[in-house]
């Protein structure tokens, strides 16, 4: 079996996490995140250059797993791959943390469903790029 990883598709598809991100954590659920994680508006601005930097990397290795495993499926195959490891893989292991770690539900619905999104997405991207 070849595995197909297009690099472009990977680097957009890391990218989407970011701008998704972007959204999720700020216009959307900031407030409710915020205070669910317990974090301020200036924890959040210190040490920001070193975070977003730092989290290219787990972007970008999670494309290209997602790329390896959806190969040349195509579009249709790429949106249900990704949205299948974010509800399973992603949201099921955030979950079984968070019951033991005793965190509150909201900041496991907010996290879970970002993730739910960007895996999809990032599917969507790769699928339709590699397909």
């Amino acid at each position: 079996m070849d595995i197909v990883i297009n690099p472009l598709a990977v680097a957009l598809a890391a990218l989407s996490t970011f701008v998704i991100g972007g959204l999720w954590y700020s216009l959307l659920f900031g407030k409710r995140w915020q205070r669910a994680a317990g974090v301020t508006g200036e924890t959040l601005r210190t040490g920001s250059p070193r975070v977003v930097i730092g989290s290219f990397a787990p972007a970008l290795v999670m494309a290209a797993s997602l790329a390896a495993f959806i190969g040349s499926g195509g579009a249709l195959l790429g949106t249900a791959a990704g949205l299948a490891v974010g509800v399973t893989w992603i949201s099921a292991a955030f979950g079984t943390n968070y019951l033991f770690e005793r965190r509150p539900l909201i900041l496991f619905v907010i996290n879970a469903s970002y993730n739910i999104v960007a895996f999809t997405i990032m599917g969507a991207i790769i699928g339709t790029m590699q397909g």
